[in-house]
Formats: structure tokens, C-alpha cells, sequence
């Protein structure tokens, strides 16, 4: 139901096998994706994927910091030079919108689309962005504010009562179609209710990606009934302590007993400190988390993409070449 392409997964810089932050959400059963932020050299990132900026339809930018939002003038710039008509949503701090306007006006960039802008502050329920995927936001704690977004699908199956259907010897065609989309039908003169022959069976599938945040507990309410949350580990809890509180950023370790503590059963860690990018680095900050957490536990990796089908078990798809 959902498909998740880390685009980036390097905090601050991008290093020579990790760019920073990016991070595309597809709903698996059609082409509709979203953008989680969009650091320097997103689009490069997404010229690597079968993703397309036609098929985009909203950007959401957690915070202003630059690793998180500077590659979001070109991107949207490139979108209006292929061709782009459709409005796109953007979902973000106030000061993005202003940034943009004065960016545009400065480079003299003029789109051929609408932006529909939302300020992420006054987001009180869910953006509606299909008539399944939607999305909301709440509120964590950085140097500059700060958001996590949860990403819903919910989406139904109609099955027909074959049996019923086969007792009464109606035949296989029109009939069976107009039932399954919630059609009465005549049938030896009586009127059958569709709501007698059709089950409907809802799923749904609930993932939480997150700014930078060093206050994972921020995101206690959000998570009760979340599959999967997609976290900053910046550092390993070692490090954190000799950086001090001033970078705002969370470990492995924080994160990792957070997880626990609501039962999520699926945690992605990303936004890792340049200092972790090989794969002794990466081994520490998975082997803390480990230490504290029982669940489903994986590493993020740019262009690792994963699947949350439709019922929560969450998978690798494809890995880097």
C-alpha cells in the first residue's frame, strides 16, 4: 500500500554514498507519490528511480534547515521545464513559502503550475491528497520548529457473495458488475439491495516520518496505532553525550527504547551523521538499537526502498546496485 525510496539518508552534508535528506512515498496502487523533504540534489536522486515530477503531488519539508529543503527551488523549477500543468501541494513552515517567493522573484523563475501552499501550523486533521492517502503533522523539538508527518491509506475491497449470487442462477456479467459497484438490480421480478451481495473489507496502513527531533516521545500519541516510524538516529548515544544537547538531534539508543516503549513493530533509522557512512559506522548505531528494541529494525540506505502491504507486514524491495 505504501512504498517508501530513501532518497537521501546523510544529516547535515551529503558524503560520497549517502545525500542528505529526501525521502519519496508512493501509494503502491497507482503512480500518485509524495516528497518527505528535499535536500540538495534531490533531483539527481530521483532521475535514479521510476519516479516521475508529473506524478508528484505533494511536498511536505519538516524544517527550514538547509540539508532539508535547498534542493526544493531546482526541483520545482525542473518539474515546470518538463512540462508540469497540474498544482502541486506543498506542505511546510511558513518561512519556506517566503523563501520561495523571494527566490523566484530573485532568479526570475516562473511556474508553469500553481503552488497550493499549506503552513504546516495550521494543519488541525488530515490534508486529504487522494480519495485514500492522506496525511498530518505534529509537532517535535529542534533548533528551529520542527514536524513529523503521518502518511494514511485507506482504501476498501468489494467482494461479491459468489454463493448467493450462484444460488439464485444469476449468471456471471452486467448483473454481477452492477452489484459490485453498488448498483440494485432487477432479477425475476424482485429488486436485490448491492448491500446484500457485496462485503466490504477495509485496510489500512499508517507510517510516521520525522524531522529532526530530540525528543522521540514528542511522537507517543502519533504512534499508538502507526505501523512503522522513519526517524533521524543522528548518532550513537556515545557521541550525542560528547556533542552535547546543543544539536538537537536524537541516537540510536533514544530511539530504539522509544520504539520499544509504544510496541511499534517497524523502525526505520536514517539521517545518519557523515561519521557513520561506512559500514563499521553504520553496524554501531544498528548494534545500539538493537540493545534496546525488539522489533522489526532496519538501516536506511539511499535508494533502498521498502513496502508496507496491506496487511502491516512491512519489506525490503530492491537495494542499491
Amino acid at each position: 500500500m505504501l512504498q517508501f525510496t530513501f532518497l537521501g539518508t546523510s544529516s547535515g552534508v551529503p558524503s560520497l554514498t549517502r545525500n542528505v535528506s529526501d525521502l519519496a512515498v508512493r501509494h503502491s496502487k497507482n503512480k500518485d507519490w509524495i516528497l518527505i523533504d528535499a535536500g540538495e540534489g534531490t533531483q539527481h536522486r530521483i532521475q535514479q528511480t521510476n519516479l516521475t515530477l508529473q506524478n508528484l503531488k505533494a511536498i511536505c519539508i519538516t524544517h527550514v534547515h538547509g540539508d532539508h529543503c535547498y534542493g526544493l527551488l531546482g526541483l520545482l523549477a525542473s518539474a515546470g521545464m518538463n512540462g508540469r500543468k497540474d498544482a502541486l501541494t506543498l506542505i511546510a513552515p511558513k518561512e519556506i513559502q517566503a523563501w520561495l517567493a523571494s527566490s523566484m522573484q530573485l532568479t526570475e523563475l516562473y511556474l508553469p503550475y500553481e503552488i497550493n501552499f499549506i503552513d504546516v501550523t495550521t494543519i488541525k486533521d488530515k490534508v486529504q491528497i487522494n480519495n485514500e492517502l492522506s496525511i498530518s503533522a505534529h509537532a517535535l523539538h529542534h533548533r528551529v520548529a520542527s514536524y513529523a508527518f503521518a502518511i494514511e491509506v485507506t482504501q476498501q475491497q468489494k467482494k461479491l457473495n459468489v454463493e448467493a449470487l450462484n444460488a439464485l442462477s444469476i449468471s456471471k456479467g452486467k448483473l454481477w458488475g452492477d452489484l459490485q459497484q453498488g448498483k440494485n438490480i432487477e432479477w425475476n421480478g424482485d429488486i436485490l439491495q448491492s448491500q446484500d451481495f457485496v462485503e466490504i473489507n477495509t485496510q489500512q496502513v499508517k507510517a510516521i516520518v520525522s524531522g529532526d527531533n530530540d525528543q522521540p516521545e514528542l511522537l507517543h500519541q502519533a504512534c499508538e496505532n502507526a505501523d512503522l516510524l522513519i526517524h533521524e538516529s543522528t548518532y550513537t548515544q556515545e557521541t550525542l553525550e560528547k556533542v552535547g544537547a546543543s544539536p538537537m538531534h536524537s541516537s540510536a539508543k533514544m530511539l530504539a527504547e522509544f520504539a520499544e516503549s509504544v510496541k511499534l513493530p517497524y523502525l526505520i533509522l536514517t539521517h545518519f551523521s557523515p561519521r557513520y557512512h561506512d559500514a563499521k559506522g553504520i553496524a554501531l548505531l544498528e548494534q545500539e538499537a538493537k540493545q534496546s528494541y525488539t522489533g522489526q529494525l532496519f538501516m536506511a540506505e539511499d535508494l533502498k526502498v521498502f513496502e508496507l502491504d496491506a496487511v502491516k507486514t512491512l519489506s525490503k524491495i530492491s537495494t542499491p546496485e
